[in-house]
């Protein structure tokens, strides 16, 4: 009897224990637009860089560049936004769809900004976030707006402040058109 009560609990307790246990699983990352496109095997890739002016932001410069990647019979356009740092850089890579996309929601918050200032909220925060995490939008506070860029989703001194909304609009404009102009 007293063989039995210790075969059950032994296999009681396996079970109970197997199953308790959790198998980890490979955190996988996720992979950004430009990983995707770039990381593709079995074919050659190339990267081309065109550089564009620099976009000043409120304490320094940050360079800027279109990166044409081909991969195959493949080409994918990517804005990209580089802001050195101290010890590494932080770069944002913007696809060509998500260019336009940004473009589109800068318009609006600019059409914002005033009446959010207006209402003189304690703090507020307006922001377009991409697929990949890129940010661009401004927060509100004492009666001031300031423009930022958040370059990467992940990370730290990966925030660029910017004094107005059109140098914004105008550096991604100016990116478009180059794309446009390289696509032809």
């Amino acid at each position: 009897m007293l063989k039995k009560i210790f075969s059950i609990s032994a296999i009681a307790f396996i079970t109970i224990t197997s199953y308790g246990q959790e198998v980890k699983k490979e955190a996988e990352t996720a992979k950004t637009k430009m990983d995707v496109f770039a990381s593709k095997t079995g074919s050659i890739t190339k990267f081309v860089d065109t550089k564009l002016p620099n976009l000043k932001t409120s304490y320094d410069a940050t360079e800027t560049r279109i990166r044409k990647i081909s991969n195959g019979a493949l080409n994918g356009y990517f804005y990209q936004l580089v802001k050195e740092g101290k010890y590494s850089n932080t770069t944002a890579s913007i696809e060509y769809t998500d260019l336009i996309e940004v473009l589109k929601a800068i318009k609006v918050l600019k059409e914002n900004v005033t009446n959010d200032i207006t209402a003189n909220p304690d703090y507020m925060e307006n922001k377009f976030v991409t697929v990949d995490g890129f940010q661009v939008g401004y927060f509100v506070s004492k009666g001031k707006a300031s423009w930022y860029i958040k370059l990467e989703k992940y990370g730290s001194d990966n925030t660029l402040f910017i004094d107005n909304g059109d140098i914004i609009e105008n550096a991604f404009n100016e990116a478009k058109n180059k794309i446009d102009e390289l696509k032809k």
